[in-house]
């Protein structure tokens, strides 16, 4: 018994020293379990990816962030391969290129040229990542080549606009469905070049949280219907803020232009990981419509000891003073329609 006890305390000290390894000949130590991906990021190499996000389960399936691996024959997918003691790991290396660049290559044969009409246009990874790992020319001279893949688009429901020849077939979108949401409404059918991304009964995504994937899509395949063609990412300005459509309080970034609100993008932090409802989706929709104005009809001041209506100017003198004394505080906003 004594013996089994050691055993277990040898391995547990064990599995909490820290691993050793190489990355463009700088050391650093991870943890074990740590894969490439995380290692190379914690010296700042930059790594290429498309199906991996660090809120959703590891696919490996894009093959982009191929690095090469002292010892290994051929690159290994940094974002599924785990580290181990001494490995060196060359991102930047002749092999890493060629591997990238074939990689690209492969995921543009069947992508369309739509960027100028893509409102992926302006922050769309595909576009980046060609850029600076890509080719500058095409190998394709078969004068019988019949052309890209067409695949028809599907009906996801109101606030996702779908256009699936643009996709890549990196599952961002079936993995958030599945896994985050909850429901197994999204998935894959086919095989290879004939893989399509949908609903496996022609249905909508029945979960408030399906506008997410309008942002995880690292391409044009999925975009915001209320946000079609409205404006271009470098027209709009960005403010950081707090949605208001959920108890959560989900920090969300506002993008506008000359005072009107073109979208609500969800924002980097721990109350909500990169995630928020698809209600903010509808709030643009409804700004954009100018259907139904509200106002303002009075505040309600709220404490541990009284509650009383306030006017503007009277409610920020009272919470500049109990937001100094550190008390707790709420004003309540009561607003009725008036078209």
């Amino acid at each position: 018994m004594r013996g089994m006890v050691g055993f277990q305390q040898q391995t547990q000290v064990a599995s909490n020293q820290k691993v050793e390894v190489f990355v463009d000949g700088t050391k650093v130590l991870v943890d074990p379990g740590t894969t490439v991906l995380q290692a190379c990021s914690l010296v700042g190499a930059e790594i290429p990816r498309f199906c991996y996000h660090e809120r959703l389960s590891i696919a490996g399936n894009c093959r982009m962030c191929l690095v090469e691996v002292e010892r290994s024959a051929k690159p290994v997918a940094s974002c599924a391969m785990p580290v181990y003691k001494g490995m060196k790991i060359k991102t930047n290396s002749p092999m890493t290129k060629k591997a990238r660049e074939g990689v690209m290559e492969f995921l543009l044969v069947n992508h369309p040229l739509d960027c100028p009409i893509c409102d992926q246009g302006g922050e769309c990874d595909l576009q980046d990542q060609s850029m600076a790992f890509g080719s500058d020319r095409s190998r394709f001279t078969d004068n019988a080549y019949s052309g890209k893949r067409a695949v028809e688009n599907k009906d996801l429901g109101p606030l996702v606009k779908t256009i699936l020849t643009r996709c890549i077939q990196c599952t961002r979108c079936v993995r958030f469905i599945n896994e985050i949401a909850g429901i197994p409404d999204l998935g894959t059918t086919g095989r290879g070049n004939d893989l399509q991304i949908g609903t496996y009964v022609d249905k909508f995504l029945a979960t408030e949280l399906s506008g997410n994937i309008i942002d995880l899509c690292p391409v044009g395949a999925l975009t915001s219907k209320p946000y079609a063609f409205v404006a271009r990412p470098w027209e709009t300005r960005k403010t950081e803020s707090i949605d208001v459509m959920d108890a959560l309080g989900s920090n969300i970034v506002v993008s506008h232009r000359t005072g009107e609100v073109m979208r609500i993008i969800p924002r980097q932090h721990e109350v909500n990981r990169s995630f928020c409802t698809s209600l903010n989706l509808l709030l643009t929709e409804r700004l954009h419509a100018r259907t139904e104005l509200y106002h303002i009809r009075f505040l309600l001041f709220i404490s541990r000891t009284f509650i009383e209506p306030v006017k503007f100017k009277q409610a920020t003198l009272q919470s500049h003073t109990f937001r100094c004394s550190k008390t707790s505080f709420y004003i309540m906003f009561l607003k009725y329609s008036f078209t």
